[in-house]
């Protein structure tokens, strides 16, 4: 790759971006970076459980009070001090989350789409959350209303490339195979 390539993942809850990210950084060496590590960082600080309502919670209130872009300049910093080739940005949610990303050169979108009771399904069997294993669907269905999600689907639609993810993950990790070919050429 002669360029810093950085590629970010936007789609509903469960679609697979985490499992995207996780297939280009084991294959191809991709430094990850993730919109909910602050967050994270932020909850652990305070000794608060990990857990989507908090995640949400807190995101909310610090851009509220610190600016809707504040995740993005936190994310454009930190991928502006990273020297790797290829970078993933996992978990954009907002236009403003990419808002800075789209000036930064070689920044593609990337939407996984999947179907919602696929997603329903990978939500229940992950750890990701702390409270992920017990949901309902209606929970799930009443998350995907959730202030964090309302504008995903716009994102989708403003997504330079798209991966389906409906069916097993070896097709899915063909698709990424065949966007990483068309990358470096």
């Amino acid at each position: 790759m002669k360029n810093k390539q950085i590629l970010g993942f936007t789609g509903l809850i469960a679609s697979g971006k985490g499992s995207a990210c996780k297939y280009l950084i084991e294959k191809y060496g991709a430094v990850p970076v993730r919109f909910s590590t602050p967050l994270r960082d932020v909850l652990d600080r305070l000794y608060l459980e990990q857990s989507r309502d908090n995640l949400q919670l807190i995101s909310k209130i610090l851009r509220e009070n610190f600016g809707q872009d504040l995740l993005a300049k936190i994310i454009t910093g930190d991928i502006e001090k990273i020297k790797n080739d290829l970078l993933v940005v996992d978990g954009i949610r907002r236009p403003d989350d990419i808002k800075y990303l789209r000036h930064l050169k070689n920044f593609l979108l990337v939407a996984v789409d999947t179907d919602i009771k696929i997603r329903f399904k990978r939500v229940r069997s992950r750890t990701q959350n702390t409270d992920d294993q017990g949901k309902s669907w209606e929970e799930f269905l009443e998350e995907e209303k959730g202030e964090t999600e309302l504008y995903i689907p716009e994102l989708i639609k403003q997504a330079d490339i798209t991966i389906n993810n409906n069916g097993q993950r070896e097709e899915m990790f063909q698709q990424l195979d065949n966007l990483m070919k068309e990358i470096n050429g």
